[in-house]
């Protein structure tokens, strides 16, 4: 895997802390995505990975700590917010509007408009149009038609339109949570070249997964979580055997020195 420039991370989280009641379900975690980087985080279920990503989106405001956007401290409020700053996560159950068509998905909540009349507006239908399907080209995403409603397609054209949505607005980071969960093999070889022309294209990358493969062969770096904590950062390196080994002992516990300079 390539190694990242030494330049100011396009992401810092520092120090992050988050309770659920008398759950403690962040026990002050660090994190950094550099440009044009793509970061796994696993862990076993409960290991805060999607809390973690929640408190980065906007959807969870954390107790303690702090977040620096391009060097920057974010003070996060509502996903709104952290997609302004470039920020958009692609979750586990994709949030499509399955009676809409792929432009509508693509363009839902930011319609463009091209006469307002009053607190009315007029959908520029054929504008859309034109930039879905141009967006789709450029990140190679085959789908015969952008009129097509969204409930015809496979699973693998779905998770591709909900990662179109994310890019179709230049957004710096991109979380996406199990993105090749319940695909079929090509499907999921699809979504992995996906995220390679992302990266390609200046995206930085955040991937949430049980599949240690496909972390291993599109990752740059790993982070590894347990019980609300980081036990494990490092480069992907190494044969994908020993790989598994690996980050299976650290998620079970098996493993837990964070100090070990032993690549994973």
């Amino acid at each position: 895997m390539e190694t990242m420039p030494e330049t100011t991370p396009v992401v810092e989280m520092r120090n992050i802390k988050k309770n659920f009641a008398a759950v403690q379900a962040l026990r002050g975690v660090d994190l950094v995505l550099h440009h044009g980087e793509v970061l796994g985080l696993v862990g076993d279920n409960a290991a805060g990975k999607s809390t973690l990503m929640k408190v980065l989106s906007g959807a969870y405001i954390p107790d303690e700590g702090e977040i620096l956007i391009e060097g920057r401290k974010a003070h996060l409020t509502d996903p709104l917010h952290a997609r302004r700053l470039g920020i958009e996560m692609v979750y586990q159950d994709l949030a499509l509007a399955n009676n809409l068509d792929v432009t509508s998905n693509v363009f839902l909540g930011r319609e463009a408009v091209s006469t307002q009349l009053g607190s009315f507006g007029v959908l520029d239908s054929r504008h859309m149009e034109k930039d879905a399907k141009r967006l789709l080209d450029r990140l190679k995403i085959e789908i015969p038609s952008v009129r097509l409603l969204v409930e015809r397609l496979s699973g693998g054209q779905r998770q591709s339109v909900a990662i179109a949505r994310a890019m179709a607005f230049n957004s710096k980071v991109i979380i996406m949570d199990e993105p090749t969960a319940a695909l079929s093999v090509a499907a999921i070889s699809k979504v992995i070249d996906l995220v390679r022309e992302l990266k390609a294209q200046g995206a930085s990358i955040i991937v949430i997964s049980h599949r240690l493969e496909d972390i291993y062969s599109v990752s740059d770096r790993l982070m590894v979580m347990r019980n609300g904590r980081k036990v494990r950062d490092c480069p992907v390196a190494g044969d994908i055997d020993d790989f598994r080994e690996r980050v299976v002992a650290y998620m079970i516990g098996a493993r837990d020195d964070f100090a070990d300079a032993v690549a994973v």
